[in-house]
């Protein structure tokens, strides 16, 4: 019986199984992979709604500026701020009309904004040149 039992001792260590030392590594390896592969998930996640509002952003812009041009009223020069929709989601849309050389003619500046979390971030930005209709 003594016999068998130095048996089992000498036998290769891949025979016996790991240790809980080299579980533990292991599982912390697989942990910390884990946990980065979730990280650029978030990250990719984040982009694409990113550039969802910037594509929405840009549309109410452009859709600002043609509504300007076909409204034919008279554009004076200022500043107004108005809340516009798109897709369900609200931007605030800061309309700024400026003087130009030729006086039959305004430079119109569309700056479209979110705020998130109480601070306002733009994106999107469009110039364009109407006439004033006078």
């Amino acid at each position: 019986m003594a016999w068998s039992s130095c048996a089992e001792r000498r036998r290769p260590r891949a025979a016996r199984g790991f240790t809980l030392l080299e579980v533990l590594v292991a599982l912390v390896i697989i942990g910390v992979a884990l946990a980065a592969a979730m990280r650029g998930a978030m990250a990719l996640t984040t982009g694409a709604e990113d550039a969802r509002f910037r594509l929405l952003a840009l549309m109410t812009a452009e859709n600002r500026l043609l509504e300007l041009r076909l409204a034919r009223q008279r554009l004076d020069v200022g500043q107004a701020d108005v809340e516009c929709e798109q897709a369900g989601v609200v931007f605030t849309c800061q309309q700024v009309i400026k003087s130009t050389p030729n006086p039959f003619f305004r430079r119109v500046e569309m700056r479209v904004f979110r705020v998130v979390d109480g601070n306002p971030r733009q994106y999107a930005e469009l110039m364009s040149v109407l006439p004033t209709n006078q």
